[in-house]
């Protein structure tokens, strides 16, 4: 049996940690909130005093915990995972970090003989619970593997995003569309009610449409992943389409922020000469701009 050292109990770590007591892992959990360490010694766990006593004997050590600073100290402050964590062990971070401080932490890790992974999560609270949570896992092949039966008890989906760090980098990607595409939502929802249209009603329209169903799911992979840019919809239609949006917009007094970013973007590919290819030219224009740049 794995013994596991869980340090971080709070929204997500506290059932994740309940998800590996179930499966029959041996834990022992720490957190500076004692009511949470109380919480999970009544559901099996051992008590620790400090993150190096839940390390201490661990074959497998999970850190979640609210940013890159509360990982590095719990591992490497006093009293942290680093002085009792053995050569041979395997490190996973499961907090959405900084891939810098993943990658320091990792370097660190390495120079002790210790294996490390990162492995943010996504999904919700809800999720955890359930122990069906997609897991981005950055680190070796044979570290992935040695901890894969610890994660499958986490998570349903475990994707294998490349070395350390790589799982940090991949968290902070999807997070960044959601929590855009979240505003970018709002701002729909509200022109359509100030519009004197039905938010549940343009929600149904938009289920129908890439707004609803996707560009990942729908227009990405017919078109710019496949280096095909002829048009499904021009470039310069869309600009069109979003001039007017933002007109109406302006008309009835509504700020939308993220639309009128988004038409720079378009600006952008019709003045690099592609107001005739499909709209997802909009991404070929920022790639061949990084590639320049990074040359």
């Amino acid at each position: 049996m794995h013994h596991i050292g869980f340090i971080g109990l709070g929204t997500m770590g506290a059932p994740m940690a309940r998800n590996l007591l179930k499966a029959g892992f041996a834990l022992r959990v720490f957190d500076i909130e004692p009511k949470a360490v109380e919480s999970l010694v009544s559901a099996g766990a051992t008590a620790a005093t400090s993150a190096a006593d839940a390390a201490r004997g661990a074959d497998r050590v999970i850190t979640m915990l609210p940013n890159g600073e509360h990982v590095a100290e719990a591992v490497f402050g006093k009293g942290g995972a680093a002085e009792t964590l053995k050569q041979g062990s395997l490190f996973i971070d499961m907090s959405t970090i900084a891939p810098s401080v993943t990658d320091r932490i990792a370097g660190k890790m390495t120079a002790r003989g210790i294996a490390m992974l990162d492995a943010p999560v996504g999904r919700s609270s809800q999720h955890a619970v359930e122990g069906k949570l997609l897991l981005m896992v950055g680190g070796a092949e044979a570290d992935v593997e040695r901890a894969r039966p610890v994660l499958e008890k986490l998570g349903d989906t475990i994707v294998h995003c490349g070395p350390v760090g790589s799982g940090a980098r991949m968290k902070l990607v999807n997070n960044m569309m959601s929590i855009t595409l979240n505003v970018t939502t709002a701002e729909a929802l509200m022109l359509a009610e100030a519009s004197g249209l039905d938010p549940q009603l343009a929600r149904k329209v938009m289920l129908g449409t890439p707004a609803g169903l996707g560009h990942m799911a729908t227009t990405y992979p017919a078109k710019v992943l496949r280096n095909d840019l002829t048009p499904g919809f021009m470039v310069d239609l869309a600009h069109k389409d979003l001039g007017l949006a933002l007109d109406l917009a302006a008309q009835l007094r509504i700020a939308v922020p993220t639309a009128m970013a988004a038409r720079q973007a378009y600006d952008d590919a019709r003045n690099g000469g592609h107001g005739r290819d499909d709209w997802t030219a909009v991404y070929a224009v920022l790639r061949d701009r990084w590639r320049s740049r990074a040359s």
